[in-house]
């Protein structure tokens, strides 16, 4: 099978770089990319060769998260339940189990369901200028991706709370306060120094990095699982109230949503 061009693949000293390749749309994630990227760690966690890895999106922007015009197409055809099973929920889950350490190089927007899958890699470099939004209550939907579980984890359940009740945008500076992200750099210096940093996680103990995730995991995120399912169950109830469908409609119309609930 022909890989996808959705998700590119670099592998250079140990480390292998997965580039989100669909800049016209801000690498907004559709099907295609969200299964491209699975495969992609699946192929991973199996290459003995790959001891580190390395996510990053190609143009301006790391993601703006789900491609919502896909998601208005689908209206009707799939539940938000059965969409996250097939996409976020094993994604995440994939990210955390993976035992090799993956490092996130943000730049541009990082938005939605990509704030949920940055969260969930073990490493986190913005670039000076990235900007943040949980953005999901912005479309009328409560957090999926892992979101509802990583982002209070990360940076308390006061910080996350409002973070995601007013939709606000955050810049990389505030980010790196919060704990959200380990460094930020100058936007020129991102791709040098992410690289670095996979690099010099790629040299270390394999082995004794994934036990050190498994105990991470077990400690922090025992009920990761759980809580995405839940999400999916929460979203499905969300997909048919009425300040979803305006939510949508005012993003694609680029203006301000007219909640009523």
């Amino acid at each position: 099978m022909e890989e996808s061009k959705t998700v590119l693949r670099e592998f250079e000293d140990g480390v292998l770089r997965l580039t989100l390749n669909r800049p016209a749309l801000a690498n907004a994630y559709n099907h295609e990319m969200n299964m491209a990227l699975q495969k992609a760690l699946r192929d991973a966690a199996r290459d003995a060769a790959v001891r580190s890895v390395l996510l990053t999106g190609a143009g301006a922007a790391f993601s703006s998260g789900q491609d919502l015009g896909e998601m208005k197409q689908a209206q009707g055809k799939i539940s938000y339940r059965q969409h996250l099973q097939q996409t976020y929920n094993p994604l995440i889950l994939q990210l955390r189990q993976i035992e090799k350490p993956i490092v996130a190089a943000l730049h541009g927007a990082v938005a939605g369901a990509a704030l949920g899958i940055a969260l969930a890699c073990d490493l986190r470099i913005a670039a000076e200028g990235t900007q943040f939004t949980v953005g999901f209550l912005g479309i009328g939907l409560a957090p999926d991706s892992g979101v509802s579980l990583l982002l209070p984890a990360v940076v308390g359940l006061g910080i996350a709370s409002e973070l995601t009740f007013t939709n606000k945008i955050f810049d990389a500076r505030q980010a790196l306060g919060w704990n959200l992200v380990n460094r930020v750099v100058p936007a020129e210096e991102l791709p040098a120094q992410s690289m670095a940093l996979a690099r010099e996680l790629a040299q270390g103990p394999q082995q004794i990095i994934g036990l050190t995730k498994r105990a991470f995991n077990q400690a922090v995120f025992p009920n990761l699982e759980s809580v995405l399912d839940y999400e999916a169950h929460i979203q499905a109830i969300a997909q048919h109230s009425a300040d979803h469908q305006e939510g949508v409609q005012a993003f694609l119309e680029k203006r301000k949503p007219n909640f009523t609930r």
